[in-house]
């Protein structure tokens, strides 16, 4: 069974564009530039061209199963984690504690992906670590990896 799903993370893109409407209040309260804040104001655009880069790298998880693996891939293809199916002796679906937040963690017994929410499938390869995936398609992902 094919299985292909992207997931966004609005809330990374609300943040940013709350961070970019900040930057502009605070620089528009510095007054006129002279040469002692021009400085200032490159290294602002420096961090928020950094940010962006970020937030739009983590703002999006593509999580694919095809016949012989698992990919989940954040942004546009990086970082990507890939697990051979003929590995995975357990799925499970399960749900993520609030405080293990998103993005690319290391959890107790091994990795978790996750751009937005509680909801995860975790697939348990043979040595005992597992790779949990979040994701808002759990029932669809859980049953993709079970029909390999």
């Amino acid at each position: 069974m094919a299985y292909r799903h992207v997931q966004w993370g609005w809330t990374w893109l609300l943040y940013l564009i709350f961070s970019v409407v900040m930057n502009v209040v605070i620089l528009a309260g510095m007054g006129e530039s002279g040469d002692e804040e021009a400085w200032v104001i490159a290294l602002t655009l420096v961090f928020q061209a950094v940010l962006f880069l970020v937030v739009l790298l983590f703002s999006r998880l593509e999580v694919t199963v095809d016949t012989e693996n698992v990919a989940a891939a954040f942004g546009f293809g990086w970082p990507k984690k890939v697990i051979a199916l003929d590995d995975i002796v357990a799925v499970h679906e399960v749900r993520n504690h609030w405080w293990q937040g998103w993005g690319i963690r290391r959890i107790s017994n091994g990795w978790m992906y996750n751009v937005w929410g509680l909801d995860a499938v975790e697939a348990e390869v043979g040595d005992g670590r597992v790779f949990r995936v979040g994701t808002d398609d759990q029932e669809r992902l859980a049953a993709a990896l079970m029909l390999r």
